[in-house]
C-alpha cells in the first residue's frame, strides 16, 4: 500500500480506538476522504485482524470490537508513559503470577519507545523512589485467585472456600461474592455469607478456593446501600485484632479525615473514635499525633498500656 494509505489506516485505527461508535460520515470528515474510502480502509483493517463491526441504525457506522487476540494498540504520549509506569509497578507488586508477564510487556514497550518518550520515562525512573509500605509489605495473592473471584462475581456463582482466621482457626465458608477491594496493600472480598446470613469481609490471601463453585444467586444490593462506606467501617475497625474506643474532646468534624477509624458525634464539642490496629502501641502513636484530649472507653488493656507509657515518659524527663 502507498505510504499515504498506511498513514491513513493508522489514523483510522486511532479514531476507532478512541470512541466506541463512529458514523462513516464522521470518519470521512476526520480523515478528509470520502465515505467510500472509509469503507475500503475498514476492509483493510479487517484483513489485518482488527474486528471492525458495522453498527446498525438510521445512519450506520463502525465500532472496534473485541477479537480472538489482542491487536496492536495505538497510544498517545501520555498513555504510553502511564502504561510503562504501571507495568513497572506490577512487576514488583503484591499480585503473584503477573510479574513475568509485566516484565515481558514492559520490555516490548520500552523497545519501541520514541526518543522523546524515552527521555520522559527515564526522567521519572531517576526521580521516583519506591518506598516500602509504612507497616511492612502486604501478603501476596495469586492473580489466578483474583481472576476466579472476579469471574464468580460476574457469573453470580457462590464461592466455596476454606478460610484461615487471624487467630489461626480454619473454617469452611459459602459466600455470594459481591466486590473485591484493595486496601492498605491487602486484597479483600466482601460478600454475603450464606451460612451466617450476613455480610462478611475476607482477606483474599487467607482464602483457599474450592472447586467447583456453588449454586447461582441473584446479586443483593450493596450492604447499607454503599459498599465503599461499608468497607470503610469494617476494614477501618472490625477486621483488626485490637479494637479501641476513645472519647475525644473535639467536634467530630475536626477529627474526620485526620485518622482512619469510625468517628461518631456525641455533642457539638465531643465525639467517639473507634479504631482498629495491630497493637495498642500504634493506637498510642496515632492519638499522640492528633494532639487532643481524650479518655479511654475500652478496652481496659489500652488504658493499662497508656499508663505504662506515661510512666516511662515521666521517668525519661525526671531530673533525679
Amino acid at each position: 500500500m502507498p505510504e499515504t494509505t498506511s498513514a491513513r489506516l493508522l489514523r483510522l485505527l486511532s479514531l476507532l480506538q478512541m470512541h466506541q461508535d463512529w458514523t462513516g460520515t464522521e470518519l470521512a470528515e476526520r480523515l478528509d476522504v470520502t465515505t467510500r474510502t472509509v469503507r475500503r480502509d475498514v476492509d483493510r483493517l479487517r484483513e489485518l485482524g482488527y474486528p471492525v463491526h458495522a453498527v446498525l441504525g438510521p445512519v450506520g457506522g463502525y465500532r472496534l470490537g473485541p477479537g480472538a487476540s489482542l491487536p496492536p494498540l495505538l497510544l498517545d504520549d501520555d498513555e504510553t508513559v502511564a502504561v510503562t509506569l504501571g507495568l513497572q509497578a506490577n512487576a514488583t507488586g503484591s499480585v503473584t503470577g503477573i510479574e513475568e508477564a509485566s516484565l515481558r510487556a514492559l520490555t516490548k514497550v520500552e523497545q519501541v519507545l520514541p526518543t522523546r518518550l524515552r527521555h520522559r520515562v527515564d526522567a521519572l525512573h531517576s526521580a521516583v523512589v519506591a518506598m516500602p509500605p509504612r507497616y511492612g509489605p502486604g501478603p501476596a495473592v495469586d492473580a489466578a485467585t483474583l481472576t476466579t473471584i472476579s469471574a464468580a462475581i460476574r457469573a453470580a456463582e457462590t464461592l466455596r472456600f476454606d478460610y484461615l482466621s487471624h487467630a489461626g482457626g480454619e473454617t469452611r465458608r459459602s459466600v455470594e461474592p459481591h466486590r473485591i477491594a484493595h486496601w492498605g496493600h491487602r486484597w479483600y472480598l466482601v460478600g454475603w455469607d450464606t451460612d451466617r446470613a450476613d455480610w462478611r469481609t475476607f482477606r483474599v490471601d487467607r482464602m483457599s478456593l474450592r472447586t467447583p463453585n456453588g449454586r447461582r444467586f441473584t446479586h443483593r444490593p450493596s450492604p447499607g446501600g454503599d459498599v465503599v462506606a461499608y468497607l470503610r467501617h469494617t476494614m477501618g475497625f472490625a477486621l483488626w485484632p485490637y479494637r479501641s474506643v476513645l472519647r475525644v474532646h473535639v467536634p467530630a468534624e475536626d477529627l474526620i479525615g485526620r485518622v482512619e477509624g469510625l468517628v461518631t458525634p456525641i455533642d457539638e464539642h465531643t465525639c467517639r473514635l473507634e479504631m482498629g490496629s495491630d497493637s495498642y502501641a500504634l493506637v498510642a502513636l496515632v492519638v499522640g499525633m492528633l494532639d487532643v484530649e481524650f479518655e479511654v472507653e475500652s478496652p481496659p488493656e489500652l488504658a493499662t498500656h497508656l499508663q505504662a507509657l506515661a510512666g516511662r515518659f515521666t521517668r525519661a524527663t525526671s531530673k533525679d
